[in-house]
């Protein structure tokens, strides 16, 4: 019984302690604080039909992701800001937790920003510390993917119409957080000699290219990027009348330089919400960075693939109706490449389901959506998706890939959305001598809740 006492009689002191030693009660404090956050839950189910092996393989998996936004006003000048995660090491989905052959398993939480914003200036915030990386390559918060994130300032400062943004960053987590989907790309630092095929830096390269990472591993050595290169960006955004234009640089350096250029239009016709987005993206590697992939793609495959200019131009419409809603886009990729995004979601880019523009070289990709309101919160629509492009720069090898899909999006409440997905997807190549090998004929099915708050 006296144990039981002094055992309350210390939590009594804590509690006590805890309201009198800060400089507020503690409700007052977590009055404060705003919180926000989401909760995600899909469930995707594959399978998969290698035409080539006539292999077929079937796999059913649950994944998870929650972030939890935590800010707390300091002063009237100063907040403090900071996001969790349970996801996995890069911010994307905790799993796939295979339904098949794995056990439930328990996921750890992260702390993926901790940063302090001032705004002290007028019209202008300064954000500094951990923090999302916002510019249009990245994806600074993602309810449902990876995100990037880095140490370092951010600032924004709107004079007029305009805003100005600049950042510098002297720690990413690009090395982990690239996203997967991206033809296997790897980053590589330049600032190391590379151990064959005389390269005397590092690449930047995917699997398109002709060589595997694993090859240009083994060859580079330990030049695989580990975070620690610097980012630098800066941009301008300014509305003129219903039209918001961008223009954004940024370096990530001694490996690339890259420019975007945006315009987006909104307005309303005849009760119909119209929006067209244009962009463009180039991304240049370092010159030394494109001599050493020249030389891996010659020691591993014997052929030159120097992939010093990627670029990309996309055109998205939009169109709202009320019932009927509908969404036309095309995108455009260079001849030399298409590697404009460290992540497929980025807007320097465009994405589908399996489809994805990024790191395809001389890509066309088309896409087409029509959908209607079969209730208030209930949306039924039709996806369509072509992507043609080919293996590498010069290559006589064209690859055509193509994804046709059902999709139904339930919104329940503002805050609460489902929706069920399912298609297939095929992909196949066609030679110089006019031989086409089909690769797959997949089937695919997924379901996504999201709660948001």
């Amino acid at each position: 019984m006296k144990k039981i006492a002094k055992i309350s009689l210390v939590a009594a002191i804590a509690v006590a302690g805890l309201t009198t030693a800060n400089a507020q009660p503690l409700e007052e404090a977590i009055k404060n604080v705003d919180v926000s956050g989401s909760v995600v839950y899909r469930y995707n189910d594959y399978n998969d039909r290698d035409l080539g092996s006539q292999a077929n393989s079937s796999g059913t998996n649950n994944n998870y992701k929650v972030g939890l936004n935590l800010s707390s006003k300091v002063n009237e000048d100063v907040k403090f800001n900071s996001r969790f995660l349970v996801a996995n090491g890069d911010g994307n989905f905790a799993g796939p937790l295979d339904t098949q052959t794995a056990a439930d398993t328990n996921v750890g939480v992260t702390l993926s920003n901790a940063n302090f914003g001032y705004t002290g200036i007028k019209n202008t915030t300064v954000t500094v510390g951990k923090q999302g990386l916002t510019t249009p390559w990245t994806k600074a918060e993602h309810i449902d993917g990876n995100e990037q994130t880095g140490t370092g300032i951010l600032a924004l400062s709107t004079v007029g119409p305009v805003t100005l943004a600049g950042a510098y960053f002297n720690q990413n987590n690009l090395n982990a957080s690239t996203d997967a989907a991206m033809n296997g790309v790897a980053l590589y630092k330049n600032d190391r000699v590379g151990a064959a095929a005389g390269a005397t830096h590092g690449p930047l390269s995917g699997s398109n290219l002709g060589v595997t990472n694993a090859a240009i591993a083994g060859i580079i050595g330990d030049d695989a990027l580990d975070g620690s290169d610097d980012i630098a960006t800066v941009g301008i955004i300014g509305a003129v009348g219903p039209v918001t234009l961008d223009a954004w640089y940024l370096q990530l350096k001694d490996v690339a330089d890259t420019h975007t250029i945006g315009a987006k239009y909104a307005s309303k016709l005849a009760g119909i919400d119209l929006t067209a987005d244009a962009r463009y993206a180039s991304l240049s590697f370092d010159k030394g960075v494109a001599q050493a992939l020249d030389g891996v793609n010659n020691a591993t495959s014997g052929t030159s693939s120097v992939v010093e200019d990627n670029s990309i131009a996309k055109l998205v419409l939009t169109a709202d109706a009320g019932l009927i809603d509908g969404k036309l886009a095309y995108a455009k990729t260079g001849k030399d490449g298409g590697l404009t995004a460290l992540d497929n979601d980025a807007t320097t880019t465009l994405l589908g389901w399996t489809l994805t523009s990024n790191g395809k070289t001389d890509a066309d990709y088309v896409q087409a959506v029509l959908g209607i309101d079969v209730l208030s919160n209930l949306n039924l629509s039709a996806n369509y998706g072509k992507l043609k492009y080919i293996a590498a720069a010069n290559s006589t090898t064209d690859y055509e890939e193509k994804e046709v899909y059902a999709q139904l999006v339930y919104k329940m409440s503002k805050n609460l959305s489902t929706y069920v997905r399912y298609g297939t997807y095929t992909k196949e190549s066609t030679t110089a001598a006019g031989v086409t090998t089909e690769a797959n004929d997949d089937t695919r099915g997924r379901v996504q809740v999201a709660y948001t708050f």
